[in-house]
């Protein structure tokens, strides 16, 4: 019996000791303690975003224990718990979001272990009650923060604090979409640790300050949509482990820097929108990691032959439009095969467009319209059928697509069918001419002539119509021709031309010394 009862007694023991394991172990941190400090400065800070009638106390008692908060994260400091994640808004259905008369409250800054702070389409009333970034106690996070984001903030308004440049340990800034203004502040090229820099879509103005170039750890850098101004600093060649650079939708001015040949990781160069002029940068080509390359609607001018566009092997995407661009469409383009998007309309672009860019074996949009691009389009059925709407070639006033060679269903919008062109030319031959035998057929030069590349059309002797089919590709006739015609004149009598393809001068005509007779139609 008492066998028994000790043999009880162990298995009590035991399975006390298996139950109470896990309170001692991985469930540790639920009996830890959050500081009555820390816990006051969580409801006080999230009070003044969401209003007064949140009372933390009551419910979330326990906000990094079993009754959490949404956008509030602890962590484990010294055995007891502290926040380091706190984010306001409305990012999911249960999160904190802001009140009307939403403000910052200085309890904000005695959470002294945030790690990330982050406030999404909270301060919306730029005009009933904007609202500022605080310029002070910034320093006091200096050692814990590592992320600030005021994302969709239209109501948040003023300048960047300065003080942004004492958090010494942040790793990224994202002010995007909010209604800030003002110069940027040099003190943010001090955040030597900072990989991501995203100030887009506000009102900043002034140049971009040289200080950011000593941002070497930066991998994303976006200023766009903004009202920058001035030149692309030099400085920006020391970014060398940029991978992400947009610019777009500034006023910024002047020539890209060579110094960005420098940017060898850099897989995505936007400058379009702005004022850049001086022509392309021949340092671009050396970008040998750019997978797109954004550059349109600037008066940058120049050459487009003067880039070996063939180096930039790794291109997606290239824009190149509305650029003043001169010259033909480099052959070298087609060498890359990865290119997705093509986009050179919209420049002074001359010559012919070459076949190959059909070759591109992922390409899904080719615009060259709104250029001076000249002669037939060599390209087949099944590329028409293909791209569609996407291949733009209209606004190219002498291109044309060749007879027969193109179905009715893949007809290139915009493009006019290639016409063959008509001269009709009248001569009167007496009978010691060459040609005055009445039979043109077997005169050797009736070869000649039509290797000319036009329609044409005589009269014989004895007044009977001849007419002469010929292939004409180009809008001109060759000067070797008007020469012939020329020449022909001085010996037969009156060459006389009723139609000539658009800018070829009228040969100069004399009446024949043996015939007075007026020409015939």
């Amino acid at each position: 019996m008492k066998k028994l009862k000790y043999l009880r007694f162990s298995i009590l023991v035991l399975c006390i000791f298996h139950l109470s394991a896990p309170c001692s172990g991985q469930d540790e941190g639920l009996a830890a303690p959050m500081k009555r400090t820390e816990q006051e400065a969580l409801y006080s800070a999230i009070q003044g975003f969401v209003g007064k009638w949140w009372n933390g106390s009551d419910l979330y008692p326990d906000p990094c224990g079993w009754t959490p908060i949404q956008g509030v994260s602890c962590d484990l400091f010294d055995g007891f718990w502290y926040v380091t994640d706190l984010s306001i808004g409305p990012v999911h259905d249960n999160s904190l979001s802001c009140a009307q008369n939403v403000e910052f409250s200085s309890h904000l800054f005695a959470l002294r272990h945030l790690k990330s702070l982050s406030f999404f389409n909270c301060f919306v009333s730029p005009r009933q009650r904007p609202v500022s970034i605080p310029t002070t106690n910034w320093e006091v996070l200096a050692e814990s923060l590592e992320s600030l984001e005021f994302r969709s903030n239209p109501g948040l308004t003023g300048e960047i604090p300065a003080a942004f440049g004492l958090l010494r340990n942040l790793e990224s800034l994202v002010l995007m979409e909010n209604g800030l203004t003002g110069e940027l502040p040099e003190s943010i090229g001090s955040l030597i640790n900072l990989q991501r820099l995203n100030l887009a879509a506000n009102s900043f103005n002034g140049r971009i300050p040289d200080s950011f170039g000593g941002l070497n750890h930066l991998l994303i850098l976006d200023m766009s949509r903004n009202s920058l101004s001035g030149f692309l600093p030099m400085t920006f060649g020391g970014l060398n482990s940029l991978l992400k650079l947009d610019l777009s939708n500034n006023q910024l001015e002047g020539k890209i820097p060579l110094e960005f040949g420098n940017l060898k990781n850099l897989t995505l160069l936007d400058l379009s929108n702005n004022r850049l002029s001086g022509a392309l940068t021949q340092s671009l080509q050396e970008l040998s990691s750019l997978q797109e390359l954004v550059l349109s609607d600037n008066p940058t001018g120049g050459e487009i032959m003067s880039l070996e566009w063939q180096n930039l092997r790794a291109l997606t995407a290239l824009d190149l439009s509305n650029m003043s661009l001169t010259g033909g469409i480099p052959e070298s383009i087609a060498e890359l095969k990865g290119l997705r998007f093509l986009g050179l309309n919209d420049n002074q672009l001359t010559g012919k467009i070459p076949p190959k860019l059909a070759s591109l074996p992922n390409v899904s949009a080719i615009y060259l319209h709104g250029n001076n691009l000249t002669g037939e389009l060599k390209f087949s059925d099944r590329f028409y059928g293909k791209m569609g709407r996407r291949f733009g070639a209209w606004g190219n006033p002498n291109l044309c697509y060749p007879i027969g060679l193109v179905r009715t269903g893949y007809v290139p919008f915009g493009v006019k069918q290639c016409e063959e062109k008509v001269i009709k030319y009248e001569t009167h031959l007496d009978s010691k001419s060459k040609w005055g035998n009445g039979n043109l057929d077997n005169h050797d030069d009736s070869t000649s002539t039509a290797s000319f590349g036009f329609k044409g059309c005589g009269l014989n002797r004895t007044g009977r119509t001849r007419m002469m089919t010929m292939k004409k590709e180009d809008d001109d006739v060759s000067v070797m021709t008007l020469k012939y015609f020329q020449e022909r004149e001085k010996s037969v009598g009156r060459l006389y031309f009723t139609k000539l393809p658009k800018g070829v001068p009228i040969p100069p005509s004399a009446p024949s010394k043996r015939h007075n007779s007026s020409p015939q139609n």
